[in-house]
């Protein structure tokens, strides 16, 4: 018997999202089973951990888990079956009516701009499997798509079914008559194979689907077959799947296109991986690892809340989907399985975290990761170039948070500098083109390039040629105050502490010497009328052309870093700075004149304001109150006409 129906409407970036689905021309239709088979694999999974925990799932049968795939001709239907965990009516309404993702508007805007510009090719694919929908590819296949679902434990089961128009419907199902696990059953679209729809009622098509995208999935797949002899027909199970896992088989065994598949089959990604990495530890401590480096960064790689982790098996057996145990938060992108020898199956997180082996394991999985990095490095600088671009500012939060590898990360670096506008540079190549005599890696934050090249404290590291590092992620503030050194030279921000730059002829920079104590009156007053802003007024060895710049001491917490603390919630102290002022700019020589010759004090300090305000805006800072600025700036710009 079964309840009323309900009709729903779907979200309405859902139902948008539906839309673009249903017709897009994207050219591997074929796809939609992989995604299937790969959710039904899930629910096996799932069923098996399960049953290890909850001892009230003792009655389920969990010796004979599969996934059956049953093709009518006749009704032009294909249904995916499996006897996993099976979902309750609000799984399913909250994970198959309703997309409840975050970024889903940002995936359309990118959907419509894909089918824009390339008539709904294969990008449009690809960012549907990079927000794990795979469930709706359904639909490019299928006018209408029934699910019926039990989940275990349950005595009541659930019917979800829609044309993918706008609408869906859920019913709940009660009686014993409905087994544990989900069954989705496709109504499929007419064959077209001018639009690249085969028949997915054909054996031979589904062996080959299976063959190519899911050969690997460690549960049996079967299919019912249909055999004819002597004019009698019968019909039978035969497990169309070799079932054997990847990571287990030797590298010479595998092919590349193999490792391709069970990559995407693992991430619900579209594209190819980057890289493959491939472990295997034996002795006291047994296991083996498969480890992909994606080519694109997940839309939810700095969401707070998203998935993270590997997939840990033991002797085979699926334990747990996203073991953040295994790969530090700053790998979060690393997709593939790790599948122990000696751990036990009731293991929990909580234990993990505090596993001698699992330990033993993370480190060399990191290992191996940071490795193959630098080794795309040298020998596929394109690939590497699309790992950095992609990952890089993620990679540098571990210079933060393992320290034990903070040498092998600065060695797979990359970082602009104002060598080139468009190439970045490794630590390493900046090391070897220093002067002899210089001590330092010179670096920059800021918000932008465009900030960090035209700030004031570049113009004598510009005027003498020296190299300086253009960082403008937000880590960044954060990993400098860290890192020490790199090969023997220390990192220094030419924002902070004294500055001697010489030239060959040991001057100084600027046009002519001057004599700095014709300044002292005009410094000491700055300092006072400034007081409540900076905590000394000296001469400048780093300006050129800009009239004055703000510094810090060495050990000072730079404005930007204390800016993300107080954002935080943390608050901590901001030392005031040091004003620099360019003894060779008319404004600074012009100001120190005024002085001397007893100008309008009141006028004179309007003018030390806006100079401070200057320097503020020149280094991308805030002004403490802009609307004062513009009114002194004015002025200031009136009394000189």
């Amino acid at each position: 018997m079964t309840a009323q129906i309900e009709t729903h409407e779907f979200q309405a970036e859902a139902r948008q999202l539906l839309q673009l689905m249903v017709h897009s021309i994207y050219s591997n239709k074929d796809i939609f089973l992989r995604e299937l088979i790969s959710n039904a694999s899930d629910a096996l999974d799932k069923l098996r951990l399960e049953s290890f925990r909850d001892k009230g799932l003792d009655g389920i049968d969990i010796d004979d888990l599969h996934i059956d795939l049953e093709a009518d001709r006749a009704a032009r239907t294909l249904t995916v079956r499996d006897n996993g965990i099976g979902m309750s009516r609000d799984e399913v309404v909250g994970l198959i009516g309703t997309i409840a993702k975050s970024g889903t508007g940002e995936l359309i805007e990118k959907l419509r701009a894909a089918r824009k510009a390339e008539g709904g090719d294969g990008a449009t694919g690809e960012l549907i499997g990079q927000f794990g929908v795979g469930f709706y590819s359904a639909f490019m296949v299928a006018d209408t798509v029934t699910l019926v679902t039990r989940r275990a434990g349950s005595s009541e089961a659930t019917r979800w079914s829609s044309d993918g128009t706008g609408t869906y419907t859920v019913e709940t199902v009660t009686g014993e008559d409905v087994p544990v696990g989900t069954s989705v059953t496709l109504h499929l679209k007419p064959e077209d194979l001018d639009d690249q729809l085969h028949d997915y009622t054909s054996e031979p098509v589904l062996r080959e689907i299976v063959r190519r995208y899911s050969d690997f999935v460690t549960w049996p797949i079967r299919l019912r077959t249909e055999k004819t002899e002597d004019g009698t027909t019968t019909h039978e199970w035969e497990t169309i799947n070799s079932r054997k896992a990847l990571w287990a088989r030797p590298k010479d065994e595998v092919s590349e296109e193999e490792y391709r598949e069970f990559y995407k089959h693992i991430s619900h990604d579209w594209l190819d991986p980057l890289r493959t990495v491939s472990v295997r530890a034996e002795g006291t401590f047994e296991y083996q690892a498969l480890l992909f480096l994606p080519s694109r960064a997940p839309m939810d790689l700095y969401y707070r809340d998203a998935k993270r982790g590997v997939q840990l098996y033991v002797k085979r057996v699926f334990i747990m989907d996203n073991c953040e145990a295994l790969v530090p938060d700053y790998l979060r992108f690393v997709k593939g399985v790790v599948d122990a020898q000696d751990l036990s199956l009731n293991v929990s997180r909580e234990i993990l975290q505090q596993d001698r082996h699992i330990q033993l394991m993370r480190r060399r999985l990191v290992k191996k990761v940071l490795g193959a990095v630098k080794e795309m490095m040298t020998d596929d600088r394109g690939r590497y170039d699309t790992f950095w671009s992609e990952f890089g500012r993620v990679v540098k939060e571990g210079l933060v948070e393992d320290p034990d590898n903070r040498k092998a990360i600065l060695d797979i670096s990359s970082f602009a500098s104002t060598r080139s506008a468009d190439e970045l540079t490794t630590l390493r190549d900046y090391v070897e083109r220093a002067k002899d005599d210089q001590d330092h890696i010179y670096y920059l934050t800021g918000a932008s390039r465009s900030v960090v090249e035209n700030s004031p404290h570049m113009e004598a590291f510009r005027a003498n040629g020296l190299e300086v590092l253009v960082l403008t992620d937000p880590i960044d503030e954060f990993w400098v105050e860290q890192v020490g050194e790199y090969e023997g030279k220390t990192f220094q921000s030419i924002a902070k502490g004294q500055v001697d730059l010489k030239t060959g002829d040991g001057d100084e920079p600027g046009s002519e010497k001057v004599d700095e104590s014709s300044f002292d009156g005009v410094r000491e007053w700055l300092a006072e009328t400034l007081s409540d802003h900076v905590k000394e007024v000296r001469l400048s060895h780093r300006l050129t052309t800009s009239p004055a710049c703000l510094v810090g001491d060495t050990f000072d917490i730079p404005p930007a870093l204390a800016k993300m603390y107080q954002q935080a919630g943390q608050e901590v102290p901001v030392a005031k700075r040091i004003l620099e002022l360019n003894p060779d700019h008319a404004l600074v020589t012009g100001l120190r004149d005024a002085h001397e010759a007893g100008a309008d004090t009141a006028a004179l300090a309007e003018t030390a304001e806006v100079v401070y305000g200057m320097a503020l805006l020149a280094e991308g800072s805030e002004l403490p109150d802009p609307q004062r600025f513009t009114t002194l700036l004015a002025n200031r710009l009136a009394g000189s006409l």
